[in-house]
């Protein structure tokens, strides 16, 4: 029974006895009391289940009713009506005569909401659209254009009412509705007034990845293990209890909402269905102790027993899980050759069945060309395209890559550097050797004349990857240029990408992502032209497309390197800037959950490593994708070491995608360094500059290839072609070893090819 001095004032009550189920359902969108008369069992336990749903919704007894002195409008359910009727109370006029209108069309404004609350749009109400609204159940409004407006009812986002409400003016309606996809907006979002925030939209992102979470992600993980469920919210409860500073409490709070709402939507419970939750409880009058059930309390006074009075390393063992956020694991000491490796390894990246994912597109692709280009890029990156506008070729549309002053600045500046230093790796001129007199060889360099450019994007903008792909190609004199990337929903590129395709020289951009358009490439459509090589990065789907096509023989593809999540291994000692280091770090962490920084620390003592743990904390709590670099920081760690001969010992074991030398005469060092696939010099040489300006190319072997791939350079778009030329003085010098080679591996018409020109040769 809820508390009667919580419901609003001047609202409308009904008193039923008998009922009508449809009827008191619409009814019930409308009034905030229910005095029951001598209902029956099942009429009353409908009734708890309607008040269940709405906590605005109070349902009394007739016992009672005398205590209710503030409901000004108390009938007979049965004497109401939803528009004229005979002898009976039209219930949308007693609604709309207690409204107050000072438009000239009458029209009541109508703010639209959600089950929690958050306002979706603004509209108008008159009396026929609130008597359509009640008698269908539906949001229904009047548009000042084209009157009764059924909202919805064209392109499918309906509205299920809730309830209807009006302010204490009385000038203003509030309808509490369950917005359908795709939202309120014409624009296709779910209000008018930007995206939500907040536990809102924690809700709706958590609701959408149960729905859609690739096999295989952390995500996926949470729902379908309970197990692991469960430990995440001890753990993220343990973690708040523990948290004392404002901003890790809030951290600590955030983590748990954020499982405890996974927990729920795995379970069906709406957000919807916990507030209504909180809604009774507000209203209870008795009360408890509320002390904590004794295996917590006992838990509580064990752990303060046993809490050290400072945190403590594990020698050659990582820190404790139970540190605050944003905390590297510590290794320190003398490194077994087990514990070595396992850090050198990476995270385990399963790929059996992301290929088994990707396999079906490379053959749709295969098999219906441009028609499934268009089908999968509708599916995946959510953008209508035909197939005639599948390929933008040059020379394209200046209206297309029309950019901010400062960003094409910025991009010429960047596009001079990159070309500058991808100009000098040319091979200009022929090597040319005289292995021995009369034996001259040469060897030549030639482009690859058709290649496809990768670069990641969709609601992204990388003009960067852009930059360092087609750059080298456009060096090495690739003849045809071809540049894939997603769409954005609008169907278009972003213009700084056309920009730079446009500067660079592209012959074609494709506006297909994903597996995809790397099928698409490799064996070519009506549309899409085949290319020889592809190169770039992208996610786990585009570099399985990448290895599916390479090792398929009838594409006579190739690709530039193996990829893997970002990474980067930074060198510093105890007089490095602890901020300089943290920046570093942090700039990889957030490139995806999956990255990898590793900082290999040379003589610090526990006040630096104190230091530097509280600076990443500070820069990572304030960066926008602090919730990525969380998960990337779970799979880093700091090694400490004594000298910088085990630094780079570790380092050239490690082979870092980015390798960073923050210690005094870095150059000193360059000569010791065996694998990495770029390495910035100094402590004014941030990682950053290397991605997008300095000149160095950023598309980088990772996972450890640094081993054995280059990273993207003018060579990567030059095949070489070598020539020999033999003299008759050469062929006499030469022609007895190879012949005696020839017959000692058994080849004979090798042997007699040389043998023949030889009797010519020493008969004159």
């Amino acid at each position: 029974m809820s508390v009667l001095e919580d419901l609003p004032r001047d609202r409308l009550g009904i008193r039923v006895s008998s009922f009508n189920h449809d009827m008191l359902t619409k009814l019930c969108s409308l009034v905030s009391l229910i005095v029951a008369d001598s209902c029956s069992a099942d009429s009353l336990a409908l009734l708890d289940s309607m008040a269940a749903k709405d906590p605005s919704l109070s349902i009394v007894s007739s016992t009672i009713s005398s205590d209710t002195p503030h409901i000004k409008h108390l009938v007979q359910a049965s004497q109401l009506s939803l528009g004229p009727a005979p002898g009976s109370i039209d219930i949308v006029h007693a609604l709309t005569s207690k409204l107050v209108s000072d438009r000239p069309d009458g029209l009541f404004p109508t703010i639209v909401t959600d089950t929690q609350g958050i306002a979706l749009g603004l509209c108008y109400s008159s009396y026929e659209s609130i008597l359509k609204a009640l008698t269908t159940g539906q949001g229904v409004y009047y548009s000042r254009n084209r009157g009764i407006w059924h909202k919805g009812l064209t392109s499918g986002a309906t509205q299920q009412l809730i309830r209807i409400d009006w302010d204490c003016d009385a000038d203003t309606l509030r309808f509490t509705v369950i917005q359908t996809h795709p939202g309120f907006c014409h624009l296709s979002t779910r209000t008018c007034f930007g995206p939500d925030s907040g536990i809102s939209n924690l809700a709706a992102t958590l609701t959408h990845r149960r729905l859609h979470a690739p096999a295989g992600s952390y995500t996926k993980r949470i729902f379908d293990d309970p197990a692991l469920l469960h430990a995440k919210i001890l753990e993220e409860a343990q973690e708040l209890c523990d948290a004392t500073a404002h901003d890790d409490i809030a951290w600590e709070a955030a983590d748990l909402i954020y499982f405890a709402m996974a927990k729920c939507i795995a379970s069906g419970v709406s957000l919807s269905d916990v507030e209504r939750q909180l809604d009774a409880k507000s209203k209870k009058i008795s009360r408890r102790p509320g002390d904590a059930k004794c295996k917590f309390a006992d838990m509580v006074a064990s752990n303060k027993e046993n809490i050290p009075n400072s945190v403590s390393e594990k020698t050659l063992e990582p820190t404790p899980k139970e540190l605050l956020p944003f905390t590297m694991q510590v290794y320190k000491g003398k490194l077994s050759a087990q514990l070595s490796n396992r850090l050198i390894q990476r995270p385990i990246i399963n790929t059996d069945e992301i290929m088994a994912r990707v396999r079906p597109i490379v053959a749709q692709v295969r098999a219906q060309g441009d028609a499934a280009l268009v089908e999968l890029t509708a599916k995946f990156d959510k953008a209508q395209l035909s197939i005639d506008n599948l390929l933008e070729r040059s020379p394209f549309d200046p209206a297309k890559m029309i950019i901010d002053a400062n960003v094409k600045a910025s991009i010429d500046l960047a596009f001079e550097n990159i070309w500058k230093f991808h100009q000098a790796q040319m091979d200009n001129e022929p090597l040319v050797v005289e292995t021995m007199p009369g034996v001259v060889c040469s060897r030549i360099a030639r482009p690859i004349e058709r290649v496809g450019l990768y670069v990641p994007g969709g609601t992204a903008v990388l003009p960067s990857s852009t930059l360092m792909l087609a750059i080298p190609a456009k060096v090495a004199g690739c003849s045809e240029i071809v540049i894939a990337t997603p769409p954005r929903k609008d169907g278009t590129i972003s213009p700084e990408i056309m920009y730079v395709a446009a500067k660079v020289g592209a012959t074609a951009v494709l506006k297909v992502g994903g597996a995809q358009a790397i099928a698409a490439m490799a064996f070519g459509t009506a549309t899409v032209p085949k290319v020889d090589k592809i190169c770039g990065p992208g996610n786990q789907y585009v570099t399985a497309a990448k290895m599916i096509a390479q090792s398929d023989s009838s594409a006579l593809l190739s690709i530039d390197m193996p990829a893997g999540p970002s990474e980067l291994l930074v060198i510093a000692d105890a007089c490095s800037d602890p901020r300089y280091v943290v920046s570093d770090l942090l700039s990889q962490a957030e490139h995806g959950a999956d990255s990898q920084v590793v900082l290999v620390a040379i003589g610090f003592k526990q006040n630096h490593l104190d230091a530097l743990q509280q600076e990443l904390r500070r820069q990572a709590m304030v960066l926008p994708r602090a919730d990525v670099v969380k998960l990337a920081l779970e799979k880093s760690y700091i090694l400490m070491v004594d000298t910088m001969d085990e630094a780079l010992a570790f380092s050239n074991e490690y082979a870092p995608e980015h390798l960073i030398l923050n210690v005094d005469h870095a150059r000193d060092l360059v000569d010791r360094i065996k694998s990495a696939g770029s390495v910035f010099l100094g402590a004014y040489s941030p990682e950053s500059c290397g991605d997008y300006a300095s000149g160095t190319n950023h598309t980088l072997p990772t996972y450890g290839y640094a081993r054995m791939y280059s990273g993207v350079n003018t060579h990567t778009f030059l095949k070489h072609i070598t020539t020999q030329e033999l003299t008759k003085e050469g062929l006499d010098r030469l022609g007895d070893c190879v012949m005696t080679l020839a017959a000692l591996e058994q080849l004979e018409a090798h042997r007699n090819a040389v043998a023949i020109r030889l009797m010519d040769i020493r008969r004159k």
